[in-house]
């Protein structure tokens, strides 16, 4: 699977996407979240507040409870504002 990183997530985390292999425990957008979040200090920062991380499977926008299972691509950003 694709991961795809933009804004501010990219930026702490140092790279604008890689492929991953979940483990089996990774059911959805928030499992992921945190399983990356342990990764690194990037990662880390990158999701400390998960609340405030959007999310979209195969691009289209998805919940944190979102399964993860079949998806090809998985991108996180931080909220947008217009302007």
């Amino acid at each position: 699977m694709k991961a795809v990183y933009f804004a501010w997530v990219r930026e702490r985390i140092g790279k604008p996407e890689e492929e991953l292999e979940l483990p089996p425990e990774v059911a959805t957008v928030g499992d992921m979240m945190a399983w990356l979040s342990r990764r690194d200090e990037g990662y880390a920062q990158a999701f400390d507040q998960p609340a405030t991380i959007r999310a979209a499977i195969d691009h289209v926008h998805a919940r944190h409870d979102a399964s993860v299972r079949e998806a090809r691509e998985i991108a996180f950003f931080p909220p947008m504002t217009g302007g």
